[in-house]
């Protein structure tokens, strides 16, 4: 118990430290802390866009439909009782520039702390969507469209260790 405690209070500050900072998230930094606790979990890679992400034990792939697929949908992933859901999506936003995006999602999705930052040395953009209860992280791409990582629910107490650690593994595959 004390060794889990230990890893969740260091957690906590790696997440708050880089919020408090620029925001800036690596995976070499929880990586560790993630390995000392003996939490647990594995890569999904994602070929079609050579990225690849971290989510912990528990959290299960789930069959993208045809519409899924056609909304953008590249991965989704929950665990058996459906308490949080990891959404991957690829969706053409006209070339917008991560400045843009961030814009629009503050004025027209209701998003709230959006930052431009980085993670894994990969520009980004961070936001939360709270009558959705989600965070989220976007990357523009060269095609002109935007990856974005989606975890839900925003609320939980420590989903900011947790969906941090998603976030923070975000790199290529």
């Amino acid at each position: 118990m004390k060794k889990l405690l230990a890893v969740i209070v260091a957690l906590m500050l790696l997440a708050s430290a880089a919020i408090a900072e620029a925001p800036a998230l690596s995976w070499s930094d929880f990586e560790p802390v993630l390995e000392a606790g003996g939490v647990t979990g594995q890569f999904y890679t994602f070929d079609e866009i050579a990225i690849k992400i971290w989510l912990p034990d528990g959290m299960n792939a789930v069959e993208l439909t045809d519409e899924d697929k056609a909304n953008g949908y590249i991965g989704y992933y929950m665990p058996e009782d459906q308490s949080a859901t990891v959404a991957v999506m690829y969706v053409d936003v006209n070339g917008m520039s991560l400045e843009e995006y961030g814009s629009y999602l503050s004025s027209e999705a209701g998003a709230t702390e959006v930052e431009v930052g980085t993670v894994n040395g990969f520009p980004c953009v961070s936001y939360k969507l709270p009558e959705q209860d989600t965070v989220s992280v976007a990357f523009t791409t060269e095609a002109g469209y935007v990856l974005e990582v989606t975890c839900q629910p925003a609320s939980e107490e420590n989903a900011d260790l947790v969906w941090g650690a998603v976030v923070s593994s975000i790199q290529a595959a």
